[in-house]
């Protein structure tokens, strides 16, 4: 009994150790192998830890109120261009902001830029910073410069002060690529005449020069006398090839516009016409965000809210035609920059006019 269960063993023994032979690694590459999968396993859950700790944490909770209200009026009001004009936006991420806007719509929050294509949650978290980064720095250049230094110091020594200080009312005048747009505003900023000119012709093809004679005369012959017109001058960056087009366009109207409005309202030779850098406006209002200017839709729209309801309101519209404006740009599909912005650069304008005179 005993030897037969000595013999088993050893043939148990036998066996096993044959088997240990056959296996195709050694000991210590066995665990070296567990090791290594312990190590990357380990990896991968502190990796989907740090993911999941990210996308758990909502970017609208990181930002106040106030901050995620700048970011997204930026976000949602931009033109491809002022994008553009956004160095850390600029080129592909300013396109797909564009591109997701027209198909979806305004961003309702923070969170929801995670859908424009390739924009994570770092990318995301990075772009908010720096709009508001930006907007600080400009907000606190602009609080501590005089306003009205802002404008005097784009109003051309070609025109005597005394004129200046005689004015009644003035045209403001801008262009973009498919519309002309003018303000007509007294010295006591009511607006007397507001309205936009559609063409369908420019940017098509090679540059005629009849056609754009054609087109910005009839602009012209309906434009109100008045003391001065102010016409809106845009910046392009020479860094940027792909913008030489609309800078070619907005050239030629501005030079046509200038030589037509004065050869129409000139009188004795004197000077009528003058220009205004856009970026100056912005300045003004407190718009510029870096190098770019944000929409002033907004702002408008709460001129309108306020002559309508408040007595003494900054800017007075007439009122068989302030319920009409206001629905106007009411319209999304709609974007009345031209509109907008010919009544901003009228209101900077004239309110230079009352406080350089006082």
């Amino acid at each position: 009994m005993p030897f037969a269960f000595f013999a088993c063993l050893l043939l148990l023994l036998f066996i096993g150790r044959t088997c240990f032979l056959r296996v195709p690694f050694s000991t210590s590459q066995v665990l070296w192998y567990k090791k290594s999968s312990t190590t990357v396993t380990q990896g991968d859950s502190a990796s989907t830890d740090k993911h999941f700790k990210e996308t758990s944490c909502a970017i609208d909770d990181l930002y106040s109120s106030e901050e995620k209200s700048t970011v997204l009026h930026l976000l949602n009001s931009a033109s491809k261009e002022e994008l553009t004009a956004l160095k850390l936006i600029r080129g592909r991420k300013s396109a797909k902001i564009i591109d997701h806007r027209d198909k979806h719509g305004p961003f309702q929050n923070l969170q929801s830029l995670l859908e424009v294509p390739t924009f994570q949650y770092k990318t995301t978290i990075e772009v908010c910073n720096f709009i508001l980064k930006h907007l600080t720095k400009e907000g606190k250049a602009v609080k501590n410069q005089n306003p009205i230094s802002i404008i005097m110091k784009y109003v051309t020594s070609e025109i005597e002060r005394e004129r200046l200080k005689a004015a009644n009312s003035i045209v403001s005048v801008v262009f973009g690529t498919r519309k002309i747009a003018w303000a007509h505003v007294d010295r006591h900023l009511t607006v007397q005449d507001w309205q936009q000119q559609e063409y369908t012709m420019f940017m098509k093809g090679s540059y005629v020069p009849a056609l754009y004679l054609e087109e910005i005369s009839s602009v012209v012959s309906k434009f109100p006398e008045a003391d001065f017109y102010v016409l809106e001058k845009t910046g392009f960056s020479n860094h940027n090839p792909g913008l030489f087009p609309v800078s070619l366009h907005q050239r030629t109207v501005e030079a046509m516009l200038y030589a037509l409005l004065h050869k129409t309202f000139a009188q004795n030779g004197e000077q009528k016409v003058l220009s205004m850098p856009r970026n100056a406006v912005g300045k003004y209002f407190g718009l510029m965000v870096g190098g770019a200017r944000a929409s002033g839709i907004d702002l408008v729209k709460k001129f309108l809210l306020e002559s309508l309801t408040q007595a003494e309101a900054r800017v007075n519209f007439p009122n068989h035609q302030i319920l009409c404006y206001r629905n106007a740009l009411l319209v999304k599909q709609k974007r009345d920059e031209e509109l907008c912005d010919s009544l901003l650069q009228a209101i900077a304008f004239c309110e230079f006019l009352r406080q350089d005179t006082t």
